[in-house]
């Protein structure tokens, strides 16, 4: 129940997509949201596998929601903005949408609302890789995405005027499948480890924040530079980033309280965005920036308790000995 509240919590209200008035929108939302996390989860910890393929079948979520769903990746006025003009510069006539506008939906849905979500509810457990759904649980959360996909899919086509082509559909679902079958091909084997030290969590969450906030400070970059520039520029940090994580992973000593940290940087990240989309929530500001400290104020509650339950960052073995023997020399 937890991940099923929180992901939509995350992805959309202390993103400030929504206004702390649409709170009742999470019937909707929650669904959608957490039902597709949890069903990311289930799929991956059922199968003895762990986040590198979470991460890909998070991949294929943003798809989904963003494709087939309410189709934002397609359409030209998706809620009465001129997408098409803001997107342009990077647009793709073949597949009638923009590359920018694809790294935009698969880094938000991949990080905050998919895995963000999943780590932070997996650091109050005591066995992460344990499955959470039984055999009526998992059934009912399934049929309760496709559910709200399709109620909502069909209501943003009513309400936007708007329908892709077959062809891109089919473009999305070869993709979508695609992605889906890579997650299950990566198997859950670890990867070879390395003998050295895995950096502490306050370096590991220092760093996850300062990437996810170079992602989202983007927005201030003058006008008339090329969209291409930092859409390329950003895939070279985030494919780094990527790379970094998966070597500090390997290393001695990484954990739990790695995992949570590396969340906790995006999480925190998404905290001062949400206050910059005060303007944009169609409330007063007031109301919106009311919802931003409470959103906030509870994300942070949330990341202290989940550290608090983590335990304490101590000195590999391995070095105990080292020094121990150096001592024995003297």
């Amino acid at each position: 129940m937890a991940l099923f509240l929180l992901a939509p919590l995350v992805g959309e209200f202390l993103l400030g997509n929504q206004p702390i008035t649409q709170l009742t929108g999470l019937v909707m939302l929650a669904p959608l949201y957490g039902g597709g996390a949890l069903l990311v989860r289930e799929a991956a910890r059922r199968t003895g596998r762990g986040w590198p393929t979470m991460i890909v079948l998070a991949v294929a979520y943003a798809l989904i929601e963003e494709g087939p769903v309410d189709q934002m990746l397609w359409n030209p006025h998706y809620g009465g903005f001129d997408m098409g003009a803001a997107y342009a510069s990077t647009h793709i006539p073949l597949l009638g949408t923009s590359v920018e506008m694809i790294e935009d939906v698969v880094l938000m849905h991949t990080i905050w609302s998919i895995c963000v979500p999943i780590a932070l509810v997996e650091a109050f457990t005591r066995d992460p890789r344990r499955p959470w759904l039984g055999r009526v649980g998992l059934p009912s959360v399934g049929v309760l995405f496709v559910a709200a996909a399709v109620l909502l899919g069909v209501a943003q086509a009513q309400s936007e005027h708007f329908v892709a082509s077959p062809y891109q559909f089919a473009v999305a679902g070869a993709a979508i499948a695609g992605l889906i079958t890579v997650g299950f091909l990566l198997g859950g084997r670890p990867a070879p480890g390395s003998d050295a030290d895995a950096p502490s969590p306050w370096t590991v969450g220092a760093a996850a924040f300062a990437v996810t906030s170079l992602y989202w400070l983007r927005d201030q970059l003058p006008e008339g530079l090329s969209t291409w520039w930092p859409v390329a520029a950003w895939l070279v940090v985030a494919g780094g980033a990527a790379t970094l994580c998966m070597r500090w992973s390997r290393r001695r000593g990484w954990g739990a309280s790695q995992r949570l940290a590396l969340a906790g940087g995006a999480l925190l990240t998404y905290v001062w965005v949400g206050f910059t989309h005060a303007r944009e929530m169609g409330v007063s500001i007031p109301v919106a920036l009311t919802g931003n400290v409470v959103f906030g104020t509870a994300a942070v509650l949330l990341l202290l308790a989940a550290a608090a339950r983590q335990p304490p960052h101590a000195t590999p073995p391995e070095h105990h000995r080292a020094h121990a023997v150096l001592r024995n020399r003297r």
